[in-house]
């Protein structure tokens, strides 16, 4: 099982990419909570030139609330991650977390449902792009 959902998509900028995933996020219900910039943290810690990639931390508040309800150490895997990064200039892959994978690791019925509907809102997401 992948772990994963992206698509890749060409002729646009570093800029753009983030902004049409933050949209199609918006339209399914989440919010971006955090916004880690990889290439400059990695230059900034390490002196290291990277390329372009960020991860933004989507939340939908209530399928966290759901989640928290059903189990209480479910914050370790909230919020949901999404990346953005620029390996080539003007192709952008966007990926995001698959809730299916990372809730294998929690042996909790009431979560595999939900795991199922958040999973389909990221799909969403990124088939929108």
């Amino acid at each position: 099982m992948s772990y994963y959902i992206n698509k890749t998509l060409k002729n646009i900028s570093f800029e753009d990419g983030i902004a049409r995933i933050t949209e199609s996020l918006k339209n399914e219900g989440f919010g971006i909570l955090t916004e880690i910039d990889l290439k400059a943290t990695l230059k900034k810690k390490l002196d290291v030139d990277f390329y372009n990639y960020k991860i933004l931390g989507a939340c939908n508040p209530g399928f966290a609330y759901k989640a928290l309800l059903a189990e209480n150490k479910i914050g370790t895997m909230l919020p949901c991650n999404v990346i953005v990064q620029e390996k080539k200039p003007g192709e952008i892959e966007i990926s995001a977390v698959d809730p299916m994978a990372s809730m294998q690791a929690v042996e909790s019925e009431n979560l595999g449902d939900l795991a199922k509907e958040v999973k389909k809102k990221l799909e969403n997401c990124i088939n929108a792009l």
